[in-house]
């Protein structure tokens, strides 16, 4: 069953999306107010204030075409290689490894985590690289750039680098990182609590329905004991075996703990054949029922047809294949053949039947209904002549029917 719940994979796209449009915007005002500082205030001239005003100039027209192509992909790569260029250029041209500015290529590579872990391990490297080849290109004394910086504006400089980068990092990415994470945080717990109510209505569901089934099998019981004709009573019983199988579905999920679509057959198909035992040769019987059941766990859409089937063979296996109050043996196994196909046994030593009597042949409701269910089950069954008795070897799909539930 699937419901309808606040899809988080489209908040976490909203967060990302506001997140990278607000550092974009952020970048662009204060890169302009720093490159006006570095004119007016500090007396530096030339590539670095321009960097500043270029990279606010050209990430403004790339923010802008967001709006157009809607590719938040291409957006933030375009803003991040132009941090990484501009953040290069002006750390080689205002002292380069010693730089402040260098600060700039963690917050590239932040963003890149922020976005994707891949897009994150791609700037780290790059980004040590660039570092590396920095630290090189001073080691090596080429002189090719000098610091554009002058000495008396060095710390000022120096000062409002760190500021820019603790602002980004902190101011913007902090601060909407902590929306981001307060809004997924309050949506999975609406999700959560929309689960559990949706799990306490099924519940109740299969609570009811396990008790609406009781009812029917209880007046199927009366009706039976108020015919005399013991054809029609038999009728009557067997149906009230076919109800109660279904019934006993309702109640292990009613019972569970944890809410899951699935049933344990091990102990369904031994409660379903304690029941019929019982039912049928009373409570003091020679009856042994051997089970080799492993723990699988199937869907109710596949174990309600499954219970059918195994209630059709048992009851008849108890009412005409071991006579009386003869002693005999029930045998179900189960094995998994593949990821959803299965294999079962399931018979007993008693008289059998004739190898000529089919679900065409037969006016038994009973086998024309084990088939029916077979084919339900996207399976075959057959019977094995071979062995004493009346076997069938079933193979069948545990089938999983999708419910949409609209809210």
């Amino acid at each position: 069953m699937t419901m309808n719940m606040p899809n988080e994979e489209n908040r976490r796209l909203q967060d990302k999306i506001q997140l990278i449009l607000k550092v974009n915007h952020n970048s662009i005002l204060t890169s302009i107010i720093f490159g006006l500082v570095c004119i007016f205030l500090l007396d530096i001239k030339g590539i670095i204030p321009y960097v500043f005003f270029g990279y606010a100039a050209i990430n403004f027209l790339n923010t802008y075409l967001y709006n157009k192509h809607k590719n938040l992909t291409v957006t933030y790569n375009i803003a991040s290689l132009l941090a990484m260029a501009g953040g290069i250029l002006i750390t080689i041209h205002s002292g380069g490894i010693q730089s402040p500015f260098i600060l700039v290529l963690a917050i590239v590579v932040f963003a890149g985590y922020v976005t994707t872990k891949m897009y994150g391990q791609f700037y780290l490297i790059v980004n040590l690289v660039l570092v590396a080849a920095i630290f090189v290109y001073d080691l090596a004394d080429l002189n090719l750039t000098a610091n554009m910086v002058p000495e008396g504006s060095r710390r000022w400089f120096a000062f409002l680098s760190v500021v820019f980068a603790v602002y980004l990092l902190g101011g913007v990415f902090g601060r909407n990182l902590l929306r981001a994470h307060h809004n997924l945080y309050k949506s999975r717990k609406e999700v959560q609590e929309r689960i559990e109510e949706k799990e306490t209505l099924l519940k109740e569901v299969h609570h009811r329905v396990k008790n609406n089934l009781q009812t029917v099998s209880s007046l199927l019981s009366l009706q039976s004991r108020a015919v005399s004709d013991e054809k029609i009573s038999s009728i009557i019983k067997s149906s009230q075996n076919r109800v109660v199988s279904m019934a006993m579905v309702h109640e292990m999920l009613y019972k569970r703990d944890d809410y899951l679509s699935k049933i344990e057959l091990r102990p369904y198909v031994e409660e379903l054949c304690n029941y019929l035992v019982r039912s049928v040769k009373g409570n003091t019987n020679k009856i042994k029922v051997n089970l080799h059941v492993d723990d699988y766990k199937l869907s109710i859409d596949t174990v309600i047809p499954l219970g059918l089937i195994i209630n059709e063979t048992i009851t008849n296996a108890l009412k005409y294949g071991i006579k009386g109050d003869d002693a005999g043996e029930i045998l179900i196994s189960l094995r998994q053949l593949s990821e959803k196909r299965y294999e079962m046994h399931l018979g007993d030593n008693g008289v059998g039947y004739a190898n000529n009597i089919t679900p065409e042949t037969s006016k038994s409701l009973g086998l024309k209904l084990i088939y029916n269910l077979a084919r339900q089950l996207r399976g075959t069954i057959e019977r094995d002549p071979e062995k004493q008795g009346t076997y069938y070897r079933l193979e069948f799909e545990e089938i999983i029917e999708e419910i949409k539930a609209i809210d």
